[in-house]
């Protein structure tokens, strides 16, 4: 009864249009209420969800991330990834997704890297003779990988729903190779589709303008160099390494490349301020829910339901992608990771699923959420950017759902592939 009363409770709020983190906040008043325990302590729990000095990381994240992708950084990383590869069949495409793995390593984000790249490629791939919704479709779904590339906001979300028992920095290294093989899967299609529809060959660019081009590129690149290399040398801790990814995206983007105007700065960190706001608000709000939730044993009870359906691993991370999958489509991935972490982690840590492995299942899962209706908001963005409705860009977007479910299911029943790298570099 305790678990309907709080979850049932949720599922209201959300049903009649509430905000997540809203009902989150409210959900967790009543279910203190149901169990008799002061409201203070609920209070007390919302402000310690986020008096935690590993979430300066977010923001610090999020401002660089800004700063590179309005400063034109967008621009310079489609040009370096057009020396690379646009010199092939279908070149075009194979630029969007090695673009959207540059930024991705930078801004962490998939709607920032969407809107930027979206914005310089989707136009250009059209003028080359690229069906729109197939260039956005494409857009669309190479920018989940930066859900999974360093700096990922939410791997720092969900090492901090684990109860910051997970390193960040482990966390970082476990995203690196599925987040290249998304990038490598979504290549080898456009390959086999710029054959197939004989899409446009590029051209290769001069070597004196190539070597401009990589020069002007890597002042930006070099924002994953501080970021990681700081960090797997130990000169800094991640939260200090978005800090100082900060400075030098500032330095970078007002000094180098100067594509940015000085008084457009307030406005940016008023959209920065905004973001971060409500993303902490989600977070404190959801430390009192799972506080809650602790306190009603809904965790315990869960695990031991699907454990004593079975203690097959396989088959219960096929039920998890399968309930994740579904739930995506429904709410927000940082949301959703919040929630959900503590009620699954001790599930699949019971069967032996490392809770690193899970980290990149749960962020796979969620990041095909972000492009699937009817609440993807890379897919809202996608089609703002493609300027195509909704529905054009789903239809695009089939194959793609089928290569990415390929891709979890390789990151889910293939461990190493996020296991390796952490424990080769030793994080």
């Amino acid at each position: 009864m305790d678990a309907l009363v709080l979850l049932g409770s949720f599922m209201v709020l959300i049903l009649i249009g509430m905000p997540v983190a809203y009902s989150l906040g409210l959900a967790a008043l009543i279910g203190a209420v149901w169990i008799e325990l002061p409201l203070d302590a609920v209070m007390i729990q919302i402000a310690s969800g986020v008096n935690k000095f590993s979430l300066l990381a977010i923001p610090f994240f999020v401002l660089a991330g800004a700063i590179m992708a309005e400063g034109g950084m967008s621009r310079r990383l489609v040009a370096f990834a057009s020396v690379l590869v646009g010199f092939v069949r279908g070149g075009l495409s194979l630029v969007n997704i090695l673009a959207s793995t540059f930024f991705g390593a930078i801004s962490g984000s998939s709607v920032a890297d969407t809107a930027s790249i979206g914005s310089v490629m989707i136009p250009e791939m059209v003028k080359k003779g690229y069906p729109r919704d197939f260039s956005t479709a494409l857009t669309v779904s190479g920018s989940i990988q930066a859900t999974l590339i360093p700096p990922s906001h939410n791997a720092v979300i969900y090492s901090m729903a684990a109860g910051g028992s997970i390193s960040v920095a482990a966390l970082f290294m476990a995203g690196v190779l599925p987040g290249l093989l998304l990038g490598l899967t979504l290549a080898i299609y456009c390959l086999y589709i710029a054959r197939k529809r004989n899409f446009p060959k590029g051209h290769a660019i001069p070597l004196a303008q190539a070597l401009r081009i990589c020069a002007d590129a890597l002042w930006g690149l070099m924002t994953m160099v501080i970021i990681l290399g700081g960090i797997l040398s130990g000169v800094f801790t991640a939260t200090e390494s978005a800090s100082i990814a900060v400075l030098w995206a500032f330095f970078v983007t007002m000094f180098i490349y100067r594509d940015y105007k000085w008084n457009d700065l307030p406005k940016l960190l008023h959209r920065t301020v905004k973001t971060v706001s409500i993303v902490m608000i989600l977070i404190g709000f959801a430390a009192a829910f799972g506080y809650i939730m602790t306190l009603m044993q809904i965790p315990l009870k869960v695990t031991a339901l699907l454990t004593s359906m079975t203690d097959n691993r396989y088959l219960i991370l096929l039920a998890i992608n399968f309930m994740l999958l579904v739930l995506g489509t429904l709410m927000d991935m940082a949301a959703l990771i919040l929630i959900l972490t503590p009620i699954l982690l001790p599930v699949v840590m019971a069967v032996g699923v490392d809770p690193v492995h899970f980290g990149m299942i749960m962020i796979v899962n969620l990041g095909i959420g972000l492009i699937t209706p009817p609440v993807g908001t890379v897919l809202f963005v996608g089609s703002a950017v493609g300027k195509l409705p909704i529905e054009k860009v789903v239809r695009a977007l089939m194959p793609f759902f089928a290569l990415l479910v390929v891709v979890l299911g390789i990151v889910t029943y293939v461990p190493a592939l996020s296991l390796w790298l952490p424990r080769l570099v030793g994080v």
